[in-house]
C-alpha cells in the first residue's frame, strides 16, 4: 500500500510540474517587446527587415520608420538587406525585455552600416508638456548643440551615434508643447548652421527628432532634419 501511495504521489508532483512548465513557457512565449525600426542609413538603399528571419518590413526607405512591431521578449535578432534581396548588410542580436518600447536603427553610411538599439521610454507626458529627444545620424557632421533660437541649449555637444554608448542620450526631455524654431549649431559656438524653423510638438505626444543626411550630401541626402512621433 505504501508503495502504491508513493506511485500515485510521484506521478501527481509529475503531472502538476508538467503543468507548471507549459505555463511557464506559454507565459514566456506570450511576453512581448514593441520595436519600431528606423532607416537612417543616408545612403543605403531602401531595405527589407527581418525580425527572428521573418520579414517584418519592406522596402522601407531612408529616412522612414515602421510602426511598433510586436516581437517575442528575449533574444532577438535583426537581418537588414537591400530590397529583394537576402544580403545583409546588418546581423545584429538584441536582447529585449517584456513589455518594453524599443527603436533600432540603420545608421552610418552603407559602407560602414551597423544597427543601434535604444529604449523608448513612453510614459505620457505631464499635461501641457511634450516629450522630446534628439539623435546625431549624420556620420560626416561635427558635435552639435540644438538650441531654441533666442533661448535655450535643448540638446548640448552631441556627437554622431553618441546614444549607442551613452544610454542618456536616448532619454526624452519634457518642454512646454509649442511651436519651435530650431538653431544647430556647432558644438559650444554660436555660428547656426541648419535653421530648423516653425518645429510643432503637441501636448501628450512624445518625439525623436534626428540630424539626417551628410553634410557634403545633395538632393535626399542633404543635411536636415527628421521627426519621428512615438504615439
Amino acid at each position: 500500500m505504501k508503495n502504491v501511495f508513493l506511485k500515485i504521489w510521484a506521478i501527481a508532483a509529475l503531472s502538476v510540474f508538467a503543468t507548471s512548465c507549459s505555463e511557464d513557457e506559454d507565459d514566456t512565449a506570450n511576453q512581448q517587446a514593441r520595436v519600431m525600426v528606423v532607416h537612417a542609413s543616408p545612403n543605403a538603399p531602401a531595405v527589407d527587415v527581418r525580425v527572428n528571419n521573418t520579414v517584418a518590413a519592406s522596402n522601407l526607405a531612408f529616412p522612414s520608420n515602421t510602426q511598433y512591431l510586436n516581437v517575442n521578449a528575449g533574444a532577438a535578432n535583426f537581418k537588414v538587406s537591400p530590397t529583394g534581396t537576402t544580403n545583409y548588410v546588418i546581423d545584429a542580436n538584441a536582447q529585449l525585455n517584456a513589455n518594453a518600447n524599443y527603436s533600432v536603427l540603420a545608421v552610418n553610411t552603407v559602407n560602414n552600416i551597423s544597427a543601434s538599439v535604444v529604449m523608448d521610454d513612453l510614459t505620457a507626458p505631464a499635461a501641457g508638456q511634450a516629450h522630446v529627444r534628439f539623435f546625431h545620424l549624420s556620420p560626416d557632421a561635427p558635435a552639435v548643440d540644438i538650441a531654441a533660437r533666442g533661448g535655450d541649449v535643448l540638446f548640448a555637444n552631441r556627437s554622431f551615434n553618441d546614444q549607442s554608448t551613452n544610454a542618456a542620450r536616448a532619454t526624452f526631455t519634457a518642454i512646454p508643447a509649442g511651436t519651435y524654431n530650431l538653431d544647430v549649431r556647432l558644438a559650444g559656438q554660436s555660428a547656426v548652421a541648419l535653421q530648423l524653423p516653425a518645429v510643432t510638438v503637441e501636448a501628450g505626444k512624445i518625439y525623436t527628432v534626428f540630424a539626417k543626411g551628410l553634410l557634403t550630401g545633395t538632393g535626399a541626402q542633404a543635411l536636415g532634419a527628421q521627426v519621428i512621433v512615438h504615439n
